[in-house]
Protein backbone atom coordinates (compact mmCIF):
# COMPACT_ATOMS: atom_id res chain seq x y z
CA UNK A 1 0.00 0.00 0.00
CA UNK A 2 0.91 3.59 -0.68
CA UNK A 3 1.45 5.63 2.03
CA UNK A 4 -1.16 8.23 2.66
CA UNK A 5 -2.85 7.17 -0.69
CA UNK A 6 -6.53 6.66 -0.10
CA UNK A 7 -7.01 5.80 -3.31
CA UNK A 8 -4.43 3.18 -3.64
CA UNK A 9 -5.84 0.20 -5.11
CA UNK A 10 -4.92 -2.43 -1.90
CA UNK A 11 -5.82 -0.09 0.59
CA UNK A 12 -9.51 0.47 -1.20
CA UNK A 13 -10.01 -3.40 -0.34
CA UNK A 14 -10.23 -2.88 3.16
CA UNK A 15 -10.67 0.97 4.15
CA UNK A 16 -14.62 1.72 4.59
CA UNK A 17 -15.67 4.84 2.47
CA UNK A 18 -19.00 6.78 3.38
CA UNK A 19 -20.15 6.10 0.30
CA UNK A 20 -20.79 2.38 0.76
CA UNK A 21 -23.39 3.29 2.70
CA UNK A 22 -25.31 5.43 0.19
CA UNK A 23 -28.23 2.69 -1.49
CA UNK A 24 -27.74 1.74 -5.02
CA UNK A 25 -30.69 1.21 -7.25
CA UNK A 26 -30.34 -2.27 -8.58
CA UNK A 27 -28.42 -3.85 -5.96
CA UNK A 28 -29.10 -5.97 -2.98
CA UNK A 29 -27.78 -7.05 0.42
CA UNK A 30 -27.47 -10.68 -0.47
CA UNK A 31 -26.32 -10.22 -4.41
CA UNK A 32 -25.43 -14.44 -4.89
CA UNK A 33 -28.82 -15.11 -3.31
CA UNK A 34 -27.17 -16.98 -0.37
CA UNK A 35 -30.56 -16.44 1.82
CA UNK A 36 -32.66 -18.90 -1.31
CA UNK A 37 -30.01 -21.29 -1.53
CA UNK A 38 -29.96 -21.69 2.93
CA UNK A 39 -30.68 -25.76 3.72
CA UNK A 40 -29.76 -26.08 7.09
CA UNK A 41 -28.02 -23.61 9.47
CA UNK A 42 -24.54 -22.88 8.03
CA UNK A 43 -25.22 -24.87 4.95
CA UNK A 44 -25.99 -23.80 1.60
CA UNK A 45 -26.63 -25.47 -1.35
CA UNK A 46 -26.36 -23.91 -4.83
CA UNK A 47 -25.06 -25.72 -7.29
CA UNK A 48 -25.29 -29.57 -8.27
CA UNK A 49 -23.15 -31.99 -6.23
CA UNK A 50 -21.74 -29.13 -4.14
CA UNK A 51 -22.61 -27.99 -0.93
CA UNK A 52 -20.98 -24.25 1.00
CA UNK A 53 -20.56 -24.73 4.67
CA UNK A 54 -20.22 -21.51 6.83
CA UNK A 55 -17.70 -22.71 9.53
CA UNK A 56 -17.39 -18.75 10.77
CA UNK A 57 -18.33 -15.20 10.45
CA UNK A 58 -14.91 -14.26 11.58
CA UNK A 59 -12.31 -12.92 9.06
CA UNK A 60 -8.81 -11.71 9.77
CA UNK A 61 -9.67 -8.82 6.94
CA UNK A 62 -13.08 -7.08 6.10
CA UNK A 63 -13.14 -7.03 2.84
CA UNK A 64 -15.04 -3.89 1.59
CA UNK A 65 -16.01 -5.98 -1.82
CA UNK A 66 -17.58 -8.98 0.32
CA UNK A 67 -20.59 -10.34 -1.41
CA UNK A 68 -21.57 -11.66 2.32
CA UNK A 69 -21.22 -8.50 4.67
CA UNK A 70 -25.02 -8.44 5.22
CA UNK A 71 -25.14 -12.13 6.14
CA UNK A 72 -26.78 -12.84 9.39
CA UNK A 73 -23.28 -14.88 10.42
CA UNK A 74 -25.21 -14.78 14.42
CA UNK A 75 -27.76 -16.92 12.85
CA UNK A 76 -26.40 -19.10 10.26
CA UNK A 77 -22.77 -20.66 10.85
CA UNK A 78 -21.93 -23.46 12.55
CA UNK A 79 -20.40 -21.91 15.42
CA UNK A 80 -21.58 -23.48 18.86
CA UNK A 81 -22.10 -27.26 17.65
CA UNK A 82 -24.84 -26.19 15.59
CA UNK A 83 -23.99 -28.14 12.74
CA UNK A 84 -26.46 -31.41 13.66
CA UNK A 85 -28.75 -30.56 10.55
CA UNK A 86 -25.84 -29.28 8.27
CA UNK A 87 -23.92 -32.76 8.58
CA UNK A 88 -26.92 -34.68 8.47
CA UNK A 89 -28.26 -32.95 5.07
CA UNK A 90 -24.95 -33.81 3.72
CA UNK A 91 -24.65 -37.29 4.87
CA UNK A 92 -27.60 -37.81 3.50
CA UNK A 93 -27.25 -36.32 0.18
CA UNK A 94 -25.38 -39.20 -2.03
CA UNK A 95 -25.41 -36.42 -4.52
CA UNK A 96 -23.20 -33.79 -2.88
CA UNK A 97 -19.70 -34.58 -3.44
CA UNK A 98 -17.79 -31.83 -3.15
CA UNK A 99 -17.82 -29.59 0.33
CA UNK A 100 -16.03 -25.69 0.54
CA UNK A 101 -15.97 -24.43 3.52
CA UNK A 102 -16.19 -21.03 4.09
CA UNK A 103 -17.99 -18.07 6.02
CA UNK A 104 -15.79 -15.61 7.23
CA UNK A 105 -12.66 -17.74 6.96
CA UNK A 106 -12.79 -21.42 7.55
CA UNK A 107 -9.08 -20.98 9.04
CA UNK A 108 -10.12 -18.37 11.39
CA UNK A 109 -10.97 -21.91 13.22
CA UNK A 110 -7.99 -23.21 15.65
CA UNK A 111 -6.68 -26.45 14.48
CA UNK A 112 -8.62 -28.47 17.49
CA UNK A 113 -11.81 -27.22 15.81
CA UNK A 114 -10.75 -27.51 12.32
CA UNK A 115 -9.67 -30.86 13.01
CA UNK A 116 -13.47 -32.19 14.38
CA UNK A 117 -14.72 -30.28 11.19
CA UNK A 118 -12.40 -32.49 9.39
CA UNK A 119 -13.21 -35.41 10.70
CA UNK A 120 -16.95 -35.58 10.80
CA UNK A 121 -16.60 -34.40 6.97
CA UNK A 122 -13.94 -37.40 5.86
CA UNK A 123 -16.38 -39.76 7.72
CA UNK A 124 -19.12 -39.09 5.30
CA UNK A 125 -18.04 -41.42 2.12
CA UNK A 126 -19.57 -39.84 -0.76
CA UNK A 127 -17.73 -36.77 -0.09
CA UNK A 128 -15.24 -36.68 -2.87
CA UNK A 129 -12.83 -32.80 -2.54
CA UNK A 130 -12.59 -30.49 0.02
CA UNK A 131 -12.16 -27.03 -0.63
CA UNK A 132 -11.21 -24.03 1.88
CA UNK A 133 -11.92 -20.57 0.81
CA UNK A 134 -9.70 -18.35 2.99
CA UNK A 135 -7.32 -15.34 2.89
CA UNK A 136 -5.58 -15.99 5.54
CA UNK A 137 -2.25 -17.38 3.66
CA UNK A 138 -2.31 -13.94 2.51
CA UNK A 139 -2.94 -11.54 5.51
CA UNK A 140 -2.21 -13.41 8.30
CA UNK A 141 0.77 -16.40 7.06
CA UNK A 142 1.84 -17.25 10.35
CA UNK A 143 -1.85 -19.06 10.53
CA UNK A 144 0.11 -21.99 7.97
CA UNK A 145 1.89 -23.53 10.73
CA UNK A 146 3.47 -27.07 10.32
CA UNK A 147 0.75 -28.58 12.53
CA UNK A 148 -1.94 -27.15 10.19
CA UNK A 149 -0.21 -28.44 7.36
CA UNK A 150 -0.33 -32.11 8.82
CA UNK A 151 -3.76 -31.68 9.60
CA UNK A 152 -4.76 -31.05 6.07
CA UNK A 153 -2.45 -33.58 4.55
CA UNK A 154 -3.85 -36.12 6.39
CA UNK A 155 -7.35 -36.21 4.92
CA UNK A 156 -8.24 -38.30 2.83
CA UNK A 157 -10.15 -35.51 0.79
CA UNK A 158 -8.36 -33.84 -2.33
CA UNK A 159 -8.36 -30.58 -0.31
CA UNK A 160 -8.21 -27.03 -2.30
CA UNK A 161 -6.80 -23.71 -0.43
CA UNK A 162 -9.07 -21.46 -2.60
CA UNK A 163 -6.98 -17.88 -1.88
Amino acid sequence: MVPGDPNDPLLRQVLPITAELEEQPGYSTDPVGDEQSRRATGLLRKYQGRALVLVTGACALHCRYCFRRHFPYARDTLVHDRDQAAMAMLAGDLGITEVVLSGGDPLMLDDEHLAALLDRLRAIAHLRRLRLHTRLPVVLPSRITPSLCTLLSQSRLPIALVI
